[in-house]
């Protein structure tokens, strides 16, 4: 793949009778080249796709694939204790060989923090606390921290991280309290449906708000919309899709160049397509766009 790294989404609605299809896709993606798969995390029926814990799922993924990288996008933090979220990142750190992405975010459905006795108002303060905590488990044994949410004394987590200071941490969200996050607890930022001026301008922000922090060492990375041509749409994209509403290669290739050329480093494709349609999509984009961005 060229220069900007392009990923795909696992999130569409796969069939319950046959568990082993989104292994296949992922697989089929690791053969096609692309860097990375990506699944987030929804503890409800949303309707647009499957909605798993992406730890877990990912962690098959990881038994099925040897180069692919792993990313969650987004785990929703304050639904993990800080302990449990290290651990088990750290654990899927461990079983793929390093290749975990934590993309992390605050969340945002009252249904689920509800369900999961987290009160939403603390999402934004539960999130650092459980990053802060999860950082100094993962570089120090023993660790000690004080959070509003999570003590630790002399705590050794169960499993080290492979990864020396833990699994890379992208944090979302396109707010100012985002961008002092992922300067903060991150490795780099990771956007939705972002274009080449919003990239522009997040990299401007991110600058302004780092004070004595490097902002250019973090990595940009956002997903995008994308149904390619002759596929039918499942679900209508959350979003500007690439290429427009009747995109071509060229046009696809046009706005991801664009991305690229404003700071973008990676890009998860989300392909709003039947589970039956994903394997051709992803051979598209392998065959017609990516050669068009070397």
């Amino acid at each position: 793949m060229p220069s900007l790294r392009l990923g795909v989404s696992l999130q569409p609605r796969w069939p319950l009778d046959d568990g082993a299809s989104v292994l296949r896709a992922a697989r089929h993606a690791e053969d096609l080249g692309f860097d990375h798969v990506a699944v987030g995390n929804r503890l409800l029926d949303s309707g647009f796709g499957l909605d798993t814990d992406p730890l877990v799922l990912l962690s098959a993924v990881a038994g099925a694939t040897t180069r692919l990288r792993l990313l969650t996008s987004v785990l929703v933090a304050p639904y993990y204790p800080a302990l449990v979220l290290a651990n088990q990142a750290a654990t899927l750190d461990v079983v793929s060989g390093g290749r975990l992405i934590l993309g992390v975010g605050t969340g945002w459905n009252p249904d689920e923090f509800d369900a999961v006795g987290v009160p939403a108002r603390e999402r934004g303060a539960r999130t650092d606390d459980h990053l802060a905590a999860a950082k100094a488990l993962w570089a120090r044994r023993p660790a000690d921290f004080d959070g509003p949410f999570t003590t630790l004394r002399a705590a050794h987590l169960g499993v080290p991280p492979v990864t020396a200071g833990g699994p890379p941490v992208w944090v979302g969200g396109h707010s100012n309290a985002a961008l002092r996050r992922a300067l903060r607890f991150g490795d780099g930022w990771y956007g939705t449906g972002a274009d080449a001026v919003e990239i522009t301008d997040v990299r401007r922000r991110l600058r302004d708000l780092a004070e004595a922090q490097d902002a250019d060492r973090l990595t940009l990375a956002s997903a995008a919309f994308l149904t390619p041509p002759g596929l039918p749409a499942a679900v209508p994209p959350p979003g500007r899709p690439l290429g427009g509403t009747a995109p071509t290669a060229e046009s696809v290739a046009d706005d991801l160049g664009r991305l690229a050329e404003a700071g973008l480093a990676a890009c998860t494709l989300w392909l709003p397509v039947a589970a039956e349609h994903v394997e051709k999509a992803m051979e598209w984009v392998a065959a017609e766009v990516a050669p068009r961005l070397a």
